[in-house]
């Protein structure tokens, strides 16, 4: 109970130094690990590893993703790409859409690529949309982020969700034709939440360009096709390296081609294929373009205040992971008999205390799978529901220890505090209502 009550001091400490006190979030995320590490008993030299360690790895899995999403919106916004392909898009969906076209784009974008490179690939392409349409950057980016959470904790083959089918016994094709269907229920509700408090919540998408800016943009801007590619490039040689890795046979050799398609879709590579033709949007080159005061340098500055409050949500994140207090809510709340409920519960309490969905889907299955039988989920479908119930309690909730919160946050411009009062209750909303629709699947199937 102590550790418990040390979290949610921890968050509030994080709550009041961004949003009252304007500290930067490096700063209050640091005070917060630190004052949770030491208060909570960890051994010191623990603490100095998991600030370490917080830092490097979650740096070593995004950072540089980071860096090369910012490059390719750069030049996505200042060549004027963005803004062609927002206009051509609105023509096609309409100005009362985006949320139903970037939630819906997200969806289907996060069953084979991560959440986190997801949104940063398609962030730019947000951004233009709801500046063009007049909306609030936090309606249509809360859109984006929960579609694409949506399938990262519900639908193989995202490495969360089929490990815990691997973990849990399921069939993996049941358990993927369960998460879309609850996905898409799910998704609906997720729409309808970020119209209403997007209308709320009013932020501006771009507030350092007007739409006169904008007209001239896109008279000098490159053709839709050739902007579309450094977002279309990637996406498909990440999806390609899941295709290939998800067909893999265990103890198949791996061919040149096998070997070639996983190194190009790996985030990393994939992202430096989509800066290359990102380097192809200027009509005119300038010399500065690539320089510390052009538009790379700008980029760059931009990104190392995100990759900062990233490492340090990481920071967070570990100190939480390595304290116990994942296994002391696991350990509360498995004795307890709540059927079906009890692995989404499970679930969202070891996701809320250390920020990882997919560690939380993996702990949350190997604790369930030796219970399954006692708790008389013993046929396929009961399994794929009980996986699809720990996805559901994946999403919720993502706060402060979460990279997806800060990315979000940073990466549209939205405040800490309405990133708490929008997306943290965002996925507590859709998260819950995805259990709920698992509880009833169970009386139906």
């Amino acid at each position: 109970m102590i550790s418990i009550l040390l979290l949610l001091i921890s968050v509030v400490i994080i709550v009041l130094l961004t949003a009252k006190l304007n500290v930067h979030p490096f700063l209050a995320l640091l005070g917060a690990a630190l004052f949770f590490g030491l208060l909570s008993g960890m051994e010191l030299d623990m603490v100095v590893k998991s600030i370490n360690d917080g830092f490097g790895i979650t740096l070593g899995k995004i950072g540089v993703v980071i860096v090369l999403g910012v490059i390719i919106g750069a030049f996505l916004e200042h060549s004027g790409g963005a803004f062609k392909l927002a206009e051509i898009i609105l023509r096609l969906i309409g100005k009362n859409r985006v949320h139903e076209a970037m939630g819906l784009v997200g969806f289907v974008v996060s069953i084979p690529v991560f959440a986190d490179s997801g949104f940063i690939i398609l962030n730019p392409l947000n951004k233009s949309l709801s500046k063009r349409a007049g909306l609030s950057i936090v309606g249509t980016a809360t859109a984006l982020i929960l579609g694409l959470m949506i399938t990262h904790v519900l639908v193989p083959p995202t490495p969360g969700p089929i490990a815990a089918a691997g973990i849990i016994g399921a069939d993996v094709g049941l358990v993927m034709l369960i998460g879309l269907v609850i996905g898409v229920l799910s998704l609906i509700v997720a729409v309808f939440y970020c119209k209403k408090m997007g209308s709320k919540h009013y932020i501006d998408p771009n507030p350092d360009i007007s739409e006169d800016e904008i007209q001239e943009k896109i008279k000098q801007a490159p053709g839709a096709f050739k902007s579309f590619l450094p977002i279309l490039i990637p996406i498909l040689l990440i999806v390609g390296k899941s295709l290939v890795e998800f067909n893999l046979t265990e103890g198949q050799a791996e061919t040149a081609w096998v070997k070639f398609i996983t190194f190009v879709g790996s985030p990393v590579i994939a992202l430096i294929i989509g800066m290359l033709f990102a380097f192809l949007l200027p009509r005119k080159w300038d010399k500065t373009i690539l320089s510390t005061t052009g538009w790379v340098g700008r980029a760059l500055t931009d990104a190392s205040n995100i990759i900062l409050i990233t490492g340090a949500g990481g920071i967070f994140g570990t100190i939480l992971q390595n304290s116990g207090i994942a296994t002391t809510l696991a350990d509360t709340l498995s004795t307890a008999n709540l059927g079906i409920w009890l692995p989404f519960m499970l679930c969202a309490a070891i996701k809320t205390a250390q920020g990882s969905s997919t560690v939380a889907l993996i702990t949350t299955a190997s604790i369930i799978a030796p219970l399954l039988i006692s708790m008389g989920f013993a046929t396929e479908v009961d399994k794929a529901l009980v996986v699809a119930a720990i996805g559901a309690g994946a999403m919720v909730v993502s706060h402060a220890n979460d990279s997806g919160f800060w990315i979000l946050t940073q990466f549209s411009g939205i405040d800490v505090k309405t990133g708490y009062r929008v997306y943290t209750l965002g996925t507590f909303v859709v998260g819950t209502f995805a259990a709920l629709m698992v509880y009833i699947a169970t009386f139906i199937i």
